[in-house]
């Protein structure tokens, strides 16, 4: 059966494909707004703002704010609605956050969608410059991987990257009772700071590296790693697994570890050099 959801005299039909779970309890919106601990001058990205309830709390705190909505029907309610509120209607994954940020980092707030969850926060790492924090809504079993301890299994490629590139807290669990159309798992409301300064020296070694090391969980770091970097010289004991480490043995095997393509590029050059010499 079909979610209609109604508004003010609107209604809209629950889009599966979007991940549309309307939150409907005013408390848990209060909850969340408290946890953000917003301040007049902040500014504020809000993805998704549905039917509003996170949005009508803000514009109580903020005169404006962007928020980015995908569905046409709910992006032309908020611009009614909340005309004070910069609405841009666009797929979030879209929106460059370089763009709305301009010359202060934005706060991001939202109910994300389960599917997109992960390439949001992805996201958010990779545009990091423009970004000071995030509270977000998601699953909450993603929730607690970006939480995840080395040697469990919820310990992945998700942890590493955003524990080494974020300050990462866990909020408040929110029961699916409080969503329209009810979701089939339970919720959980969280808090991304981004680190100003990290001591990985090359991003893209190290979120390669990370990658590269979980492609298959139950090989050692050898196995997983010999095809594409430099393993001679590496002082880590290569044997162990990728959830053995640490993050921060993550980003110190990342700074001093080679890919094999810019190893091979860097003899090329070298034999080059020396042939027109």
């Amino acid at each position: 059966m079909l979610a209609k959801i109604h508004y003010k005299g609107r209604s809209i039909v629950a889009k599966k494909r979007l991940g549309q779970n309307f939150l409907v309890d005013e408390n848990i919106v209060r909850k969340i707004i408290a946890f953000a601990q917003l301040k007049k001058d902040d500014h504020i990205l809000e993805i998704g703002p549905g039917f509003g309830a996170l949005t009508k709390e803000l514009v109580k705190i903020l005169p404006t704010f962007t928020a980015v909505e995908l569905d046409r029907t709910l992006a032309a309610f908020i611009r009614a609605e909340f005309p004070q509120v910069h609405l841009i209607e666009k797929d979030i994954l879209q929106v460059p956050l370089s763009e709305i940020a301009g010359e202060k980092k934005v706060k991001v707030l939202g109910n994300i969608p389960y599917a997109i969850t992960t390439p949001i926060l992805f996201k958010l790492l990779d545009e990091r410059a423009a970004v000071h924090s995030a509270i977000l809504m998601m699953q909450d079993e993603v929730a607690r991987r970006l939480l995840a301890k080395p040697g469990t299994k919820e310990y992945g490629v998700l942890a590493v990257q955003l524990q080494a590139f974020a300050e990462v807290e866990y909020g408040f669990k929110v029961k699916r009772e409080v969503f329209k159309p009810r979701p089939e798992v339970d919720s959980a409301v969280v808090r991304l700071t981004m680190r100003p300064h990290t001591d990985i020296m090359r991003e893209t070694v190290f979120k390669t590296l990370v990658r590269t090391a979980f492609r298959m969980r139950r090989k050692t770091l050898e196995n997983n790693l010999k095809d594409i970097f430099e393993l001679s010289g590496v002082t880590l004991n290569l044997k162990q697994r990728a959830e053995e480490l640490s993050v921060q043995d993550f980003i110190e095997l990342a700074n001093v570890i080679q890919p094999l393509s810019e190893l091979k590029n860097s003899i090329n050059t070298s034999q080059k050099g020396a042939a027109s010499g």
